[in-house]
């Protein structure tokens, strides 16, 4: 029972082998595909095998139908975040949760399903779901909750699907990025196939619609999201050369340098979100750091003074490839294995010969950085689970063999605060960074920082000396990591001695022709290596960030509010904690915003927890909000960006000073009528950033046709505030900052004003109180005056004249009675 525990666990026995250069460090069973019996010795080999969970004869079923890779070689797929998770691809699917470390039954998609032929073309894994295009079809496998779906929108047939993983943070801009995913057709005409995208990690696509795709020539080679350049790119096949097109300024104008394109070449997206580009075929290893905009062959060092052009010249046929973020590895049929670092500068491969390292199912991976390994299934006769042989090759220790000539490493210390972290760059924002570099006694470095995207983020680095070390060595510093806000306010520009990182717009040395649009959020990655670096610094890594030019989450904006209503004693605050409800009359609100009288009063609930105390305001004194940008629970600035306001419950009591007309504008400004009619599914409070356009704007073509309506923005370069009508009460605004210059938050509250000192309006018709008030005024100015005016000459003329006429009339009457 002890004997058959040992054969049964994994096993990991030291061997010696007779090669001029030892790659794998352990030995394992032969790889004939059949595992030796008990009892029987396996011959020594520089591998080691996996073999677990078959200590019973415990029969597992294969539930399904049982998935195959649509390939000649066998690939391999390894989560850039989650270090254990991998895929392998090839005349079986092995889907692993803990790095191949235990047996494993090939993949298959349950029956019910019903995908047809189980012929996987392509695959990605997206967060925790594992995506499989089998029979034109993608298809979706929870791996954490173990179950299988279909995803939903692809109306046509697709082939292949891509997407990245980003694993700085949980920022929701790190997410969009895992959760980004495009399924296509390969090979398909460009001008009329269809491409379709997900932002939800794969389980819902919508077509997607490129800009000028009716006009491109060629055939699909593969459309990504190369979110290191913030671009969308489209890869074009025609007549043996391809090329990238892109998607948005000012990239858009121009295509990628063409380059050869033999055969059908898998591209590799390493991981890093650092535009680094691997396209491959049996002859043909080419690389692009700009993500497609410059691909070039990768050189081949076969000997230590001899340096190849590219891999096709080395006569070699290559079977599988393995990236990570630094690195590069490639298995050949010829049982060479190259290796390669992927610097800031040139890549060239270095030739590793010496065993027996490849067979038919044979695939590569990174498992560390310098650590590679090569990856075998093998089949047992008794159980349906595979164990997997694997040769671990330690990079480092190869490099050491005099025979390769390596230059030692001039580095001694390269290391930063940024390293492997995420920071984000809002509008007017700047970024300083830190690093430490020591080199080795007598050995001078040329230090290079790049960034992959410069159309939208500007560099300045300048490197100083920080002393010496114990030993004499020369220490290099930068600046520490910082975020600064207005950095033209606050910090004196441009600071020596430090790498400084802003918007390609606000550094002023670019051709407007050459940047991104500012409106639009980008991301770029922030790259410091050592140019001059040899390929034995295999554990001296580049310094890496992900810079994401976009909103700075840590912002919120607060209504100042120095005099509020409970202060003077206007409101009790006990009562608004207390379920405090008020009533607004029908004749002053409209439900659906439109400035017309409801059909009866509204009771609105105040709640205080969020609304605070109202702000304190005069109902006849013209009134604006003040607006303060806070950041981590600090005030920054009083904001003087443009905003509009919105009374949530329909109160349309309200209006503004200005006109279109004396705010000065060229065009027909927006309103919140407009806004609204436009916004469809988006709701009621949609006015932002995005759909904002000035009416100042030179380029805004839309013409002045109602100049007295009422200018509905406050803030920017005009004076306009908010009048209140004749109308006590409690008014609670939306507030949203629409200059899409300010930021690229959505930076929006609500808050609650009491406007107070107007005069209750009169229920009584003003004709009905101002003619009886008239008449009383005249009678008591006629009881006042016409005793004083008998006493004069012009009153004794009047009364004389009415006691003669009184007589007259009296002989008159005497005599008609007669």
């Amino acid at each position: 029972m002890l004997v058959l525990m040992l054969v049964a666990a994994t096993t990991l026995q030291p061997c010696l082998f007779a090669s001029a250069r030892q790659l794998c460090r352990w030995g394992c069973p032969p790889r004939g595909g059949v595992l030796p019996r008990v009892g029987e010795r396996a011959p020594a080999r520089p591998t080691h095998m996996v073999r677990t969970g078959k200590v019973f004869h415990v029969r597992q079923q294969i539930q399904g139908d049982q998935l195959y890779f649509s390939s000649m070689t066998s690939h391999l797929i390894k989560h850039p975040c989650k270090k254990n998770i991998a895929l392998y691809l090839g005349r079986r699917l092995f889907f692993t949760r803990d790095n191949f470390r235990s047996s494993l039954l090939p993949l298959s998609i349950p029956t019910s399903m019903k995908a047809g032929l189980p012929e996987v073309t392509s695959a990605h894994i997206a967060g925790s779901v594992l995506l499989l295009v089998v029979s034109r079809k993608v298809y979706i496998y929870n791996y954490e909750a173990n179950y299988w779906n279909t995803s939903i929108g692809i109306e046509h047939p697709v082939s292949h699907v891509s997407g990245d993983n980003c694993c700085y943070s949980g920022h929701p801009f790190c997410v969009d990025i895992s959760n980004s995913v495009f399924a296509y057709l390969h090979g398909d005409q460009i001008s009329q196939t269809n491409i379709y995208f997900s932002n939800n990690g794969g389980f819902r696509y919508q077509k997607f619609a490129y800009e000028k795709q009716a006009e491109l020539v060629g055939s699909l080679g593969g459309i990504f999201y190369f979110h290191s350049l913030s671009q969308v790119g489209l890869l074009l096949i025609d007549q043996g050369k391809a090329r990238f097109s892109y998607s948005e300024h000012p990239l858009n104008f121009s295509f990628g340098l063409p380059f050869d394109y033999n055969g059908t070449l898998n591209i590799l997206i390493t991981p890093g979100q650092k535009g680094i580009l691997i396209f491959w075929f049996e002859r043909s290893l080419l690389l692009s750091r700009n993500s497609g905009q410059l691909v070039y062959p990768v050189q081949v060092k076969e000997e230590p003074h001899t340096l190849l052009s590219s891999i096709s010249e080395a006569n070699v046929t290559i079977y599988s490839v393995a990236a990570n973020e630094y690195e590069l590895a490639v298995l050949t049929r010829e049982n060479n294995l190259y290796y390669g670092s992927l610097g800031i500068l040139s890549t060239s491969l270095i030739k590793f010969t010496g065993q027996n390292i490849w067979s038919q199912e044979a695939a590569l991976m990174f498992t560390d950085v310098g650590r590679v390994e090569i990856l075998v299934p093998l089949s047992d006769p008794v159980f349906p689970a595979f164990d997997f042989e694997k040769c671990p090759v330690n990079i480092q220790a190869i490099l050491m063999d005099p025979q390769l000539q390596v230059d030692v490493c001039k580095v001694e210390l390269l290391q930063g605060e940024f390293d492997n972290k995420m920071y984000t760059i809002d509008m007017n924002s700047e970024l300083e960074l830190t690093a430490l570099m020591i080199p080795r006694p007598g050995m001078s470095l040329v230090p290079l920082a790049m960034v992959s995207n410069p159309h939208s983020l500007g560099l300045q680095a300048v490197i100083y000396e920080d002393g010496y070390t114990y030993d004499g060595n020369t220490r290099h510093r930068l600046l520490r990591p910082q975020v600064l806000e207005n950095p033209e306010r606050t910090w004196p520009w441009p600071s020596p001695q430090n790498i400084s990182l802003r918007q390609q717009h606000h550094w002023g040395r670019a051709d407007p022709n050459f940047t991104s649009s500012i409106k639009r959020p980008t991301s770029s990655t922030i790259t410091l290596d050592i140019a001059n670096k040899e390929i034995s610094c295999v554990d001296l890594k580049p310094l890496t960030a992900l810079i994401s030019v976009g909103c700075d989450q840590e912002k919120k904006i607060v209504i100042q509010n120095e005099i509020s209503a409970c202060y003077n004693g206007i409101l009790d605050p006990v009562g608004l904690q207390d379920n405090y409800s008020y009533v607004i009359e029908r004749d002053a609100y409209d439900p659906n915003f439109q400035g017309q009288k409801a059909s009866e009063d509204l009771v609105v609930h105040y709640h205080y927890e969020k609304l605070g105390c109202p702000h304190l305001v005069y109902y006849n004194t013209p009134w604006k909000p003040v607006v303060e940008l806070w950041r981590e629970g600090k005030f920054q600035e009083v904001i003087q960006a443009e905003f509009v306001l919105l009374e949530v419950n329909g109160l349309f009591t309200y209006t503004y000073s200005l006109t279109a007309n004396t705010a000065l504008c060229r065009s027909q400004p927006q309103n919140w009528t407009t806004i609204m009619s436009d916004a469809g599914d988006k709701g009621l409070f949609s006015w932002n950033r995005e759909n904002y356009v000035s009416c100042h704007d030179p380029d805004n073509n839309a013409p002045l046709m109602w100049p007295d309506v009422p200018y509905q923005i406050l803030g920017g370069p005009t004076a306009n505030k908010v009048i209140f009508e004749q109308r006590n009460g409690i008014y609670i605004f939306y507030i949203s900052i629409v200059d899409p210059y300010y930021s690229y938050c959505h930076l929006e509250t609500t808050f609650s004003v009491y406007v107070y000192g107007a005069f209750p309006l009169s229920v009584i018709p003003t004709a009905v109180i101002i003619i009886p008030l008239v008449v009383m005024l005249l009678s008591v100015w006629l009881v006042y005056a016409i005793p004083k005016l008998l006493h004069t000459e012009k009153g004794l003329r009047f009364k004389s004249f009415w006691a003669h006429l009184c007589r007259r009339c009296r002989k008159a009457c005497f005599r008609g009675g007669n």
